[in-house]
């Protein structure tokens, strides 16, 4: 399934990185490699994921690497990553 990026997700990513850059910028990329790799397994098979807690939606999945909560809504074409966040963050999604 093809895969693709909302804004939001991409300012997610950019926001992560730079943190994480602060002490590492080596890491920091690697780090957002691995996130993208992750959305891109997912795409694979997207009802894999487990529904988002915080919405009553079926079609919208989460998967995780680490603490990293990579949230996607399935779409007949494909997987849209609507937000990258940390593990304890609740999700606001801006619709």
């Amino acid at each position: 399934m093809a895969l693709r990026w909302s804004d939001g997700a991409e300012l997610d990513l950019y926001e992560i990185g730079d943190y994480i850059a602060l002490d590492d910028p080596i890491a920091a990329e690697r780090w957002i490699d691995q996130l993208r790799d992750r959305a891109r397994r997912a795409a694979l098979m997207p009802n894999a994921g487990r529904r988002v807690p915080e919405l009553d939606e079926d079609n919208v999945r989460e998967v995780f690497l680490g603490n990293y909560r990579i949230v996607y809504r399935i779409e007949p074409v494909g997987i849209l990553v609507l937000a990258v966040l940390e593990g304890h963050r609740r999700l606001v999604l801006d619709r």
